[in-house]
């Protein structure tokens, strides 16, 4: 059920929500927390409530949607009361603010909000450089942002990590659970050893790669280059090196991710770009401050940036873990161009069995070159005479 009410007050709205409420013999709210949506009104206003009612499924709550109109136009206020099937499991108010009024999204929304539950903010699309310090974030427990979704997503990034304060979170290290849950899990069989050192790829704009290139440098106190993919969507590659080998896990589809260990076969992971009503949900879960995100904030300063991730054919190139002693190994095997270089003695020195033997089986060719005809004319004789002894 969808209500109009234009022209309005943020009075009529309340007395037409408790209506609603009496008409449908509802006797208690069931609402665990008031979810805040702010944007401006356009095309995107309705994607971000479609997210907000799949995540209020999980999560039951009362939706305020501050949609931001023309600021030119008259004082305005229009607002839309959604309820049943049009709202999910939750109440959607869409507030949708004209000329002067549209700077006062935090006056409208007071009036609104439910009694003793907490209170959560969250930009869709442009954020506030602070969120903590705007008026609709002063009001609630945990701010959520998407820098993803922004004009330009990495300079967003450096925003958010300056102006943070604690509550704040942001839907792209949100996407990055499912990456950081198989990472860790990688380290669960042995060999236990240290990384040395990591690499990871994604777009040139992803600020989900830069954020896992901050945590995995926060994480285990190696360098860690953060490179531009030629290929793939979001985050593409991570790469792990330790003395027994790579540690590799690629997702070049955006889909389906590949986790490759030594000694290991190669494993095939669900990867999939999540949505943003899954990160939603997620992020609805919990309300206190996020001290790993917060860490990774602070280690995007430690990573280094890279020019082009290489292709599989220029990483296969790569040295082996194990040093140039199995390079020798292997050319021996192969009879090419190293096998002799493996054989031959080092500075003169070799095993003193091996040389006398070689020594004792040339001795006599020399002595039977040396010898030439004569030695072969004897020999019949020498024959003849053994014989008749």
């Amino acid at each position: 059920m969808i209500i109009d009410l234009p022209s309005t007050t943020t009075s009529q709205v309340n007395s037409k929500l408790v209506q609603l409420r009496e008409e449908g013999g509802a006797v208690t709210l069931g609402r665990v927390l008031t979810l805040v949506i702010v944007t401006d009104d356009g095309t995107k206003t309705e994607d971000a409530v479609d997210a907000a009612n799949d995540a209020s499924r999980e999560h039951p709550c009362r939706v305020i949607v501050v949609a931001r109109g023309a600021r030119k136009a008259a004082p305005r206020l229009d607002a839309q009361i959604r309820v049943g099937g049009d709202a999910g499991a939750s109440e959607v108010i869409v507030l949708r603010l004209y000329g002067e009024l549209a700077n006062e999204g935090a006056s409208c929304v007071v009036p609104l909000l439910l009694p003793d539950t907490p209170v959560v903010a969250w930009w869709p699309n442009e954020a506030p450089a602070v969120p903590a310090e705007d008026p609709i974030g002063q009001l609630a427990q945990r701010r959520i942002t998407d820098t993803a979704a922004e004009k330009n997503p990495i300079r967003a990034l450096d925003q958010r990590k300056s102006g943070y304060r604690p509550g704040d979170t942001d839907l792209a290290w949100t996407r990055l659970t499912l990456w950081r849950a198989m990472l860790a899990s990688a380290f669960d069989l042995p060999p236990y050893e240290k990384v040395t050192e990591a690499e990871v790829s994604g777009e040139s704009d992803s600020p989900s790669t830069d954020l896992l290139a901050a945590w995995l440098a926060g994480c285990l106190r190696v360098p860690v280059k953060r490179l531009k993919a030629t290929r793939g969507e979001g985050i593409v590659d991570v790469r792990l090196e330790r003395r027994s080998g790579v540690v590799e896990l690629s997702r070049p589809d955006g889909k389906v991710g590949t986790l490759t260990q030594p000694g290991q076969p190669e494993r095939r992971v669900a990867l999939q770009r999540r949505q943003v009503r899954d990160c939603l949900a997620e992020e609805l879960r919990r309300l206190d401050p996020d001290e790993v995100y917060e860490a990774a904030l602070r280690s995007l300063g430690k990573v280094v940036r890279g020019r082009t991730a290489p292709t599989k054919a220029a990483a296969a190139t790569r040295k082996p873990a194990s040093g140039t002693a199995s390079g020798a190994a292997k050319a021996k095997s192969d009879g090419g161009p190293g096998a002799k270089a493996a054989d031959a003695p080092v500075d003169g020195k070799s095993d003193g069995k091996v040389d006398a033997k070689v020594t004792a089986d040339a001795k006599p060719a020399k002595a039977a070159s040396k010898t030439g005809p004569k030695a072969a004319k004897a020999a019949p004789k020498a024959a003849k005479a053994k014989a008749g002894s």
